[in-house]
């Protein structure tokens, strides 16, 4: 895991309004690396979904710089289906709105679509499937595109514990099987724990980094359900809740 996808170097933003100034981000530097999957945990309202924006190229920082090699996909919160479009015209939607809808684009999103069991379901539209499928044909649409880091902002949120437990492992699997690059964005820590490989704690707005933990996990599954099942799952989620700046 050598080559730096992405670079933050004491990235800082903030938000002008008619009130005035609000700093959101303070000074964040980290590394993203090949076929890395980052966790990005902070309290809520701290600037984890800004962040996603500065990576993406969407929001410019304040200060600092931020360098990504490669192409990036977003994956938000809501799947964002278009309800009178059939899966497969869903599917291939990013590549007509960039125009390159070609014999092969369209061969490699039937590739896509047959490899992760939505092929029969094609000409379905999205009400007639269920929330994790929904969910998959969302990222078989973020995925037509070919990027190479993907950005999960909040991708599991709207689902109930149960799928979101089962598509967490479904989507994890994808992205290593694809042999992606991750940033994630997540208020479950659980959930960050169990699917990447370095969380970045961010303080309190305006955020900064407070530690980086290094996930090292001993199980023989690693896949995210697996991975719950580790000795380390546990002291990993005690010490990551201490470190958030979050008062009940």
């Amino acid at each position: 895991m050598d080559n730096v996808m992405v670079s933050l170097k004491n990235v800082s933003f903030k938000y002008h309004t008619l009130e005035g100034e609000t700093e959101a981000l303070n000074d964040i530097s980290f590394d993203v690396y090949e076929g890395e999957f980052v966790g990005v945990i902070g309290p809520s309202g701290c600037g984890k979904s800004t962040l996603l924006s500065i990576i993406s190229g969407l929001l410019k920082p304040s200060r600092g710089s931020v360098e990504v090699n490669g192409k990036i996909g977003y994956m938000l919160q809501r799947d964002h289906l278009f309800e009178w479009r059939t899966i497969w015209q869903n599917a291939i939607l990013g590549l007509e709105i960039q125009k390159k809808l070609t014999e092969e684009s369209r061969s490699y999103v039937k590739d896509l679509l047959k490899k992760y069991g939505l092929w029969e379901f094609r000409n379905y539209y999205p009400n007639q499937l269920s929330g994790g499928m929904r969910q998959r044909a969302a990222l078989i649409r973020t995925l037509a595109l070919k990027p190479d880091i993907l950005l999960l902002d909040e991708a599991f949120s709207a689902l109930d514990y149960q799928t979101k437990l089962a598509i967490s492992d479904e989507v994890y699997k994808i992205l290593k099987n694809e042999q992606k690059t991750a940033v994630i964005v997540t208020h479950d820590i659980s959930e960050a724990i169990a699917m990447c490989n370095r969380i970045v704690v961010l303080s309190k707005r305006p955020a900064y980094v407070k530690r980086i933990y290094e996930i090292s996990l001993t199980c023989d599954d690693y896949s995210p359900i697996g991975r719950r099942k580790a000795p380390e799952f546990r002291e990993y989620f005690n010490s990551i809740w201490k470190e958030l700046d979050i008062h009940v």
